[in-house]
This record gives C-alpha cells, sequence and structure tokens, in this order.
C-alpha cells in the first residue's frame, strides 16, 4: 500500500491555493474553486484542500512537508512574506521543524528528519 494524497479542509479555496503555491507545492488540479490537488515535487504524494462549511473542531490539522534544510527553505519563504510561528529548532525526537498556520489555521510544519523519519532509535523491531 501507497500514500497517494491527504486531503484538508478549507473555508476559502482561492486563499489557499495562494498559500501553498507559495510554499512550493505545484497545483495540478483545479475544480469549481471547491476542490484543488498539488503535487510534491520531491517524491510521489499529492496534497489537496476541499472546500467546507465549517472546518472540524479541534486542534487542527498537522501536515509535514518534508525539506533536505529547513533553514534555507524558512529563509527563502521569509523572504516571499510567510510568517512563521517557530524558528528551525532541533527537537529532542531528532527531527528539525519550524512551523506555520496556513490560512484556514492548520499547523504546517517544514521539516527534515534524516534516517529518523523512518528509522527512529525506537522503532518497533
Amino acid at each position: 500500500m501507497n500514500l497517494n494524497q491527504v486531503t484538508v479542509p478549507s473555508l476559502n479555496v482561492p486563499k489557499a491555493i495562494l498559500f501553498y503555491q507559495k510554499i512550493g507545492l505545484q497545483l495540478i488540479v483545479h475544480t469549481h474553486d471547491a476542490y484543488a490537488r498539488f503535487e510534491c515535487l520531491e517524491g510521489d504524494a499529492t496534497f489537496s484542500i476541499h472546500q467546507v462549511e465549517t472546518l472540524p473542531k479541534g486542534s487542527g490539522t498537522i501536515v509535514y512537508f518534508e525539506v533536505a534544510d529547513v533553514t534555507q527553505k524558512v529563509s527563502e519563504l521569509k523572504e516571499i512574506g510567510t510568517d512563521f510561528e517557530t524558528e528551525p529548532t532541533q527537537q529532542t525526537w531528532g527531527w528539525t521543524e519550524a512551523r506555520l498556520k496556513d490560512p484556514d489555521g492548520n499547523t504546517i510544519i517544514i521539516y527534515h528528519a534524516g534516517t529518523h523519519r523512518k528509522n527512529p532509535p525506537w522503532r518497533l523491531k
């Protein structure tokens, strides 16, 4: 089995499209301002957003986008006006992460995990 895509809800798909294009995703499907799908430029995964009347309750969705150099990517995004909640931070679990929010309040994490992404020291055997 392989993950094809993750879809998150949006109150304003056109506004969300601009945000996700700004952070580097390639728009590949756009239907009637109700749905959009993006291609991640590295790997085979896609990411999509769909129009909703209300957002789900709770702390929201967290989406991780992996990059080779978090500090460089954050710097590039800040140069074009992207605001971050946190600077690149080395986490105790071995990942470097920087956090921001999309227009709907979903948490977006730009991160690098290296070999710890799939093979952390605490991985189950």
